[in-house]
């Protein structure tokens, strides 16, 4: 799934912290990196802000109950 304008990145990852399954960020250069760890937390928000902006991001989930908590986070903005 594609997410755009992260206002609020504590809670996002909190989101990312109750999922069950695995959830990834796909890089621009087609890597995935595990979101559920706090090392790629850090290392992905890093390579985010280092531009100055929030590009649009491509999230990967693949329990269909996890899929409907990020949904949920984005339609409802937190």
């Amino acid at each position: 799934m594609k997410v755009q304008n992260i206002t609020d990145i504590d809670a996002f990852f909190k989101v990312v912290d109750a999922c069950v399954g695995k959830v990834e960020l796909v890089t621009g250069e087609g890597d995935r990196l595990n979101l559920k760890s706090k090392l790629s937390q850090y290392v992905s928000m890093a390579h985010i802000f280092s531009s100055g902006e929030i590009p649009e991001l491509e999230i990967l989930a693949y329990e269909k109950e996890d899929i409907d908590r990020l949904i949920h986070f984005m339609v409802s903005g937190g």
